[in-house]
């Protein structure tokens, strides 16, 4: 078992910048998916970043190719989400996530470890 605690959310204007932090505790494993998936409103969840330790490439969605960068604090057992010109779009609740074998970042569902999420919004 994982236990994940998201921090960093908050309020910024469009354009802005935010930086999330997922801490780890628990149980290690050497293969691994970790990142990050939000809920707007009314809408389901959706993959946002992440990483499978059995490959080194990075997940990002398209909306987030570009804006959003996924790093990690080995040390620590941290992985951050830092978010650059943000829009009013990206308002949702991030969580961060994280399955101890290979996973679909197009599939909640496989994640079974979850944070408690953290607000993020946008405004005009």
């Amino acid at each position: 078992q994982v236990h994940l605690e998201e921090s960093g959310g908050g309020s910024v204007q469009a354009g802005g910048s935010l930086t999330l932090s997922c801490a780890a505790s628990g149980n290690t494993y050497s293969r691994f998916c970790m990142g990050w998936f939000r809920q707007a409103p009314g809408k389901q969840r959706e993959g946002v970043a992440g990483i499978w330790t059995g490959s080194t490439r990075t997940y990002y969605a398209d909306f987030a190719k570009g804006r959003f960068t996924v790093s990690r604090d080995n040390a620590k057992n941290t992985m951050n989400l830092t978010m650059s010109s943000l829009k009013p779009e990206d308002t949702a609740v991030y969580y961060c996530v994280f399955r101890e074998s290979v996973c679909s970042w197009y599939d909640s569902g496989t994640f079974k470890n979850w944070g408690q999420g953290t607000q993020v919004t946008v405004s005009s």
